[in-house]
């Protein structure tokens, strides 16, 4: 339920701390260490992460595709929408009856981040959303879903005037296209602002911050090391930030022709690059996603971001943690 601090899928023992946060359990995440100790969980009104898909393109069926729910009482958010996210958003016990969505908001087009958007739309009208969708996210997003509602022309023929007899029109969506850095949504205590960072040769790509009652969260989206992601994440409560391993760099092969080097540098954050952007910005928690590499050393991660000069808090991603 919105709220609690723990993945539903582990024991109980386990489940309440993310497996990798740093320092000792002693200074550990306030709402983790209450539920440890079996005390109420956050207040309906908090802001609660759930990591729905830390994975990347590739099909591991340990980490769905990127997406990254905030739950501020009846509300929820929802940034990117991989593969598998009416799934997800099912396994963390979230309601997906009657589209309980408030907004998704995305980050970029990148398909690994969109391929869950049909899901949302669908499912959604299935699980009798009535109400438009709200989607945001940068310029391209209203041709992506005018294409979307095209290729499924004959479906919602078929579930409008056949025996399912689903809402008529319940799959539209309402589509928000972003212009550049600025807040994009305010309403009931929930401020949401879009930060320009850089991808690579995407024109547009977008990190998050929410600031909710009590409670400031920024999600990277996928970026290398960005200076305006470092302004606005400065003393911010959670950190969501993408990662992957400088050490892979020296011996990553050259693939179809293309310089992993020079993709991964223009593209993404390094776990060093992360540390010293860590560092600057000193998040009260580090929460690591969109996770490319090897996962079987996770420890790695961690140990790079502490050399690079963070010595905050740093918790490694999983599919459900909540935080």
């Amino acid at each position: 339920m919105p709220g609690q601090c723990c993945s539903p899928r582990r024991p109980r023992a386990a489940r309440c701390f993310p497996r990798a946060i740093v320092p000792a359990l002693a200074f550990a995440f306030a709402p983790l260490a209450a539920c440890a100790q079996g005390a109420p969980t956050a207040a309906t009104d908090s802001a609660v992460v759930i990591l729905l898909g830390t994975g990347n393109p590739a099909p591991n069926p340990a980490a769905q595709g990127p997406a990254t729910a905030v739950v501020v009482g009846k509300r929820i958010f929802l940034f990117d929408a991989g593969p598998g996210v009416e799934r997800q958003m099912a396994a963390a016990k979230l309601p997906v009856r009657g589209g309980p969505l408030t907004a998704v908001f995305f980050t970029h087009l990148h398909s690994d981040h969109t391929l869950g958007y049909p899901d949302l739309i669908f499912t959604s009208w299935v699980m009798r959303r009535s109400a438009p969708l709200q989607a945001y996210g940068p310029h391209g997003l209203r041709a992506m879903t005018d294409h979307i509602l095209a290729a499924w022309a004959e479906d919602i023929d078929v579930r409008t005037n056949g025996l399912e007899h689903e809402t008529p029109g319940g799959y539209r969506v309402s589509v928000h296209e972003i212009g550049g850095a600025g807040v994009v949504y305010d309403s009931g205590g929930v401020r949401i602002t879009a930060i320009p960072v850089l991808h690579g040769s995407w024109k547009q790509a977008f990190g998050y911050r929410v600031d909710a009652p009590g409670r400031s969260i920024v999600i990277s989206g996928d970026t290398r090391p960005s200076p305006a992601l470092l302004e606005a994440a400065r003393g911010v409560d959670v950190l969501v930030h993408e990662v992957y391993p400088a050490t892979m760099l020296p011996i990553a092969s050259h693939e179809a022709g293309r310089d992993p080097t020079a993709y991964f540098r223009a593209f993404h954050t390094s776990d060093t690059e992360l540390g010293q952007l860590a560092a600057q910005a000193r998040p009260k928690l580090l929460v690591l996603t969109h996770i490319v590499g090897d996962r079987s050393n996770e420890q790695r991660f961690v140990d790079a971001i502490r050399a690079a000069g963070f010595t905050g808090r740093v918790a490694v991603g999983h599919d459900l943690d909540r935080f």
